[in-house]
């Protein structure tokens, strides 16, 4: 069976030409304006602007295929996109800390970021949650890095291992337990309130079942994924569901970039 856009359908594979209306350029589509428009970086910015805050305000970004997958052969870059990636950059700006899971530091060969926090000259710590501290003190983590890597851990990690990290630059930060209150309240102490977790899912699903995420950054890539990839937050099962209020949509290229904050803490449009 065939249609007369060149579409087929059986055995042969489907082919698709991009619709004349993609446009590779970024545009806003919520909050609603005067129609679609570029988004310039400064206005980029503004969007996705931090609240003033004096205690941790957690924001999480992820990506994931239409079909809910959040990696491609293990890894979430196949699902990128040009503006994700350009979010993901200024996102890293507006943070003074990045959380991320061990794993998926270690599956995503996590080195320092690059790019200063914005209004400062030095980039934001990357601060790896682990409670095993089984983290490879040669990996770039360690060495390609401006900011020493924040660890938190707990005493039950093995010692030389600890003792390990510390020699190679670590800061590491011995906690009574991983909850997502013993590691907010540390990274709160060290004034760290602008936090930007990138996952991995495990890490997500504990802040979300401890209702501590307040902001999710979700950038829906425009393929399906199929396979047996997870979803961008697990746990266990029965946990209650956390309301989450649209706050901002950007189109580009076929990916749409969604920006939701906890239902309660809405304010007026950025």
């Amino acid at each position: 069976m065939s249609y007369p856009d060149g579409h087929r359908i059986g055995r042969a594979r489907v082919v698709r030409s991009a619709p004349a209306c993609w446009d590779p350029v970024m545009d806003r589509i919520w909050p609603p304006g005067d129609g679609p428009h570029a988004v310039p970086d400064d206005a980029l910015a503004e969007h996705y602007a931090y609240p003033d805050v004096d205690a941790p305000y957690v924001r999480v970004n992820f990506v994931s295929s239409l079909d809910g997958a959040v990696a491609v052969e293990g890894l979430s870059g196949g699902l990128g996109t040009d503006g994700d990636k350009r979010v993901f950059g200024l996102l890293r700006e507006l943070a003074q800390v990045v959380l991320v899971g061990a794993g998926t530091a270690r599956a995503e060969g996590y080195r320092g970021a690059r790019r200063p926090v914005r209004g400062t000259a030095v980039p934001p710590p990357i601060a790896v949650v682990t409670g095993s501290a089984d983290l490879d003190p040669g990996s770039a983590l360690f060495t390609d890095t401006a900011v020493p890597p924040i660890v938190l851990t707990t005493a039950d990690a093995p010692r030389a291992r600890r003792d390990r990290l510390t020699a190679a630059g670590a800061d590491v930060a011995v906690l009574d337990s991983l909850a997502p209150a013993a590691l907010l309240a540390e990274l709160g102490r060290r004034g760290l309130h602008r936090v930007l977790c990138e996952g991995g899912p495990s890490l997500h699903g504990a802040l979300v079942e401890a209702d501590a995420v307040d902001e999710l950054c979700l950038t829906v890539s425009p393929l399906l994924a199929a396979g047996d990839a997870g979803r961008i937050a697990t746990g266990r099962a029965g946990a209650a569901p956390r309301a989450m209020t649209l706050v901002g949509a950007l189109h580009e290229d076929g990916a749409l970039l969604l920006r939701y904050r906890r239902t309660g803490d809405v304010g007026p449009p950025d």
